[in-house]
Formats: C-alpha cells, structure tokens, sequence
C-alpha cells in the first residue's frame, strides 16, 4: 500500500469548511445552514473530491498498487510486456478406415459435462492425417480458444465436430497441456519484481530467467551454466501447471533466446536472439519423476471415500506444484502424511507408501516431481 502524505488523508469535506469558515470575520454567522455555511460547502465537496483524486492518482504511480493498462505501462518502462493468452496444444488419434484423409481444420471436442455445467471445449487439427493399414492416424491439435480451459485430461477429447466419412472414432491418449491465460496484475507484478531486483547483465543467470518468463506458457525455470562446457547453458522449463513444459512452449522460448544453431565453421553461437555471441544455448523441458502414493484410511463417515480420494488427489498436486524448481525440492513423507490427515472425511490411515516407500523422494537439478497414481482403500 503506498504511503499517502498526511495533507491528502486529511482532505475529507468537514475539514476543508471548517478552515474556509475559520478566515472569515468572527461576527459572521457561520453556523450550519446559515448562507455563508451553505455558500461554501460545495466548494468544500470539490475540493475533498480532488484529495481523493490525488490519492489515487498517486497510487496508480508505483508498481505495488497501481493496476491493468497502468501496471503495463509501468512495466513498459523496463521492457517487459504482459503474456498474452495461449493455446493448449497436444494430439488426437483418429481411428477408421484405412486411407481415410483427416484434413487440417478438422474440429474435434470434448463432450459437455451436464454435472459441473462446463461446456465442451473444442480443438481444430493442425496438420493432415491419413489412417493407415492398422486403422489409425494422428494429427496434432490445438484449441481453437486461449486460455487454460484447453488443458483437458487424458481420453476426454472424444467427439468429432466435424462429420468425416471413414473416421469411427477420435481420442487423446495424452492430456493436452500448454494453454494460459492473460497474465494477471499478480503474476506480471511478481515478474517485474524480479527484474528491477535481480536486474541481468550481460547474460548472467538472472538474463536466462527473465528471457524465458517473457514466453507466454513458462511457469518455472532453472538455468544451469555450463553444463556442457565452455559457453553452454541449459535452460529447464515448467509450464504454467507446474509440470514439464510441452514441445511448444520450449520450441518458442528456444526460439526467443538462441534462435540459430552454432556457426558450422566456428561452432559458436552468433547472437541473434537475446543471448549473447558464443553461448550456446540449450533450451530444454524439465523431467517428470511421478510421485505414486497409497494408503489404507479410516474415514469419518461425513464423506465417501470417492470424495475423500479427489480432495485428497487435489492436494497432493498442488503440495507438488509449490515446491517444482525450489532450492532444494524434496517430497517428504511426513508431509504427504499430514496433507491425508488434513482432508475432510479422514480419521486416520496406515500402510502409506510413496513410491512403494516410507522414505522422502529427492528431486534432482532439471526434475519434478508430478503427481502419479493416487490409491487409498
């Protein structure tokens, strides 16, 4: 919150009359609703409105309080721009008869869900397709809205918008990932924040990370310096959802930092993109190690054990989520013990593994942790 300079707080429309009043001769009537009383309280409303003004005007001024076009302005000033919405991108598998042509723009969808009232989310193919002897093709896809809603699950996407003769039957083997929202006042505020504190020069580590965050679909970055000798970097990518960032995403922020491979000749690196001349940089998804647990619970009866699984199932995510790239992440036992404890409906476990295991679960320099299988009986 900015601090607000005490002859602006102290502007409120009782204050102003009373000093305006207090000028004036003393044998003059300046009681309320006498002519002299009512002559000047407008005046005095005005001018409290104009304190109000100024107080905000003077908040939209500083990055912490300041908000929407103002906060890009703000970050304008350092060359840094909000991230634009994205579309998630993956691949559907397309069985029927053999030889059958799947054309690009074809749209496929997900069904709606009359349970939670969320609407099918539609995805248009990219590339062509052709069923081959076995009975299946693939093409790629992506949603045709931005935004997180594309980010569907495995063997959701299941209806085929577009009638095709030969095709039976659409399918994603493997969730789609890579769609982001507009960034938000929150996060373009946090990623300026790093920039004007942690400033880069000339290519150090804080460079690396802050080329990478200017990539709409980065959620998570690690920078490993000379990982393969003189002059190399690698930098490890999470998407938005805290898992290892999609083929996309890490082809753009490739694209945006080290655009062109080494000089043949010379084997160095030219310096067309944001990195300087002679790094050679490697731009990489992060390594998923899955984190598979199960348990045997009590429950308290005030929920079935459906419901106690998907809360508890949310949870494990998210504690996964907050430690992807920290300084030293590790899962720990105890601690997916206690998210257990903690969900509604549970009164107490025994036989929880994780990993098959009762041991904390070490998460290496380019890894993490996502969550895996999920069993409790």
């Amino acid at each position: 919150m900015t601090t607000l300079p005490n002859y602006l707080t102290d502007q409120t429309l009782e204050v102003i009359r009373q000093r305006m009043l207090e000028t004036l001769p003393p044998d003059i009537d300046k009681s309320e609703g006498s002519f002299i009383w009512d002559t000047l309280s407008p005046a005095a409303i005005e001018l409290a409105l104009a304190a109000l003004w100024a107080q905000d005007v003077l908040q939209r001024g500083f990055a912490g309080t300041t908000f929407g076009t103002y906060l890009d302005l703000r970050c304008d000033e350092h060359g840094l721009s909000r991230r634009q919405a994205v579309k998630a991108t993956g691949q559907v598998t397309f069985t029927g008869v053999a030889g059958t042509v799947i054309p690009t723009g074809t749209v496929v969808a997900t069904p709606a869900d009359p349970t939670t009232h969320n609407p099918s989310t539609e995805f248009i193919t990219t590339t062509a397709a052709t069923i081959d002897q076995t009975g299946v093709g693939y093409a790629s896809i992506e949603a045709i809205k931005t935004g997180k809603e594309g980010n569907v699950g495995v063997a959701t996407i299941n209806i085929m918008v577009t009638p095709l003769g030969g095709v039976s039957a659409v399918l994603n083997a493997n969730a789609l990932n890579g769609g982001d929202d507009t960034e938000d006042d929150a996060a373009l505020l946090s990623r300026y924040y790093a920039k004007v504190r942690t400033p880069g020069t000339s290519g150090n580590k804080a460079d690396y990370v802050n080329w990478a965050f200017d990539v709409p679909g980065v959620g998570g970055v690690q920078v490993i310096p000379l990982w393969d000798g003189p002059g190399t970097v690698k930098v490890v990518l999470l998407g938005t959802d805290k898992r290892p960032a999609n083929e996309n995403t890490v082809g753009k922020v490739q694209d945006y930092i080290a655009p062109e491979p080494p000089d043949p000749e010379t084997s160095k690196a030219m310096g067309k993109g944001k990195a300087p001349i002679g790094a050679t940089v490697t731009v990489t998804s992060a390594t998923a190690v899955e984190i598979n647990v199960s348990a045997a619970v009590t429950l308290t009866g005030t929920k079935t054990l459906a419901e106690v699984q998907a809360s508890f199932t949310k949870a494990v995510d998210e504690y996964l989520g907050s430690i992807a790239f920290a300084t030293e992440p590790t899962v720990r036992y105890v601690r997916i013990g206690s998210l257990l404890l903690d969900t509604a409906g549970v009164q107490d476990y025994k036989q929880l593994t994780v990993n098959g295991g009762t041991a904390n679960i070490p998460i290496n320099q380019s890894q993490v942790a996502v969550k895996g299988t999920v069993v409790l009986a």
